[in-house]
This record gives C-alpha cells, structure tokens and sequence, in this order.
C-alpha cells in the first residue's frame, strides 16, 4: 500500500519520489488536506473500500498505508 501512495503522490501531486519517504509528513512535502481527502478518494474507488480518517491522527505515507491496509485486513 505504501508504494501505491507513493506513486499516486508522484503522478497526482508531481512530487519527487526521492523526496517521499516512509516518515515523510504529508505537511512538510507541502501536501494539504485537500490533497489527502482526493488520494483517500481515489484509493477508495480503486480499492472498493470506505476509509474514513475523521477520527484518525494520520500525519505521515507509513500511517496511512498502514491505516488503508487496516481496513482491508
């Protein structure tokens, strides 16, 4: 799932894939939280699940791949 978000921060957000790393926060790669919400979206639609981060801390790539992947355990 990690990679899955790197590519889509890569194609989608035209970030650097060197830039992202594991621990990388989505603020400090100048990643807002509209950003967050269309990659939630996106994954939700690919994935055929509903992720719902309303109650959720998730501030890094690590914490939402392993929230997404939570969900499809």
């Amino acid at each position: 799932m990690y990679e899955k978000l790197v590519d889509f921060a890569v194609r989608q957000l035209e970030l650097d894939p060197e830039q992202i790393q594991p621990d990388s926060t989505f603020e400090s790669l100048g990643i807002d939280s509209l950003d967050v919400v269309e990659m939630v979206m996106d994954l939700e639609s690919e994935l055929g699940v509903e992720l719902d981060l309303e109650d959720q801390k998730i501030t890094t790539f690590q914490e939402l791949a392993d929230f997404i992947d939570s969900k499809l355990g």
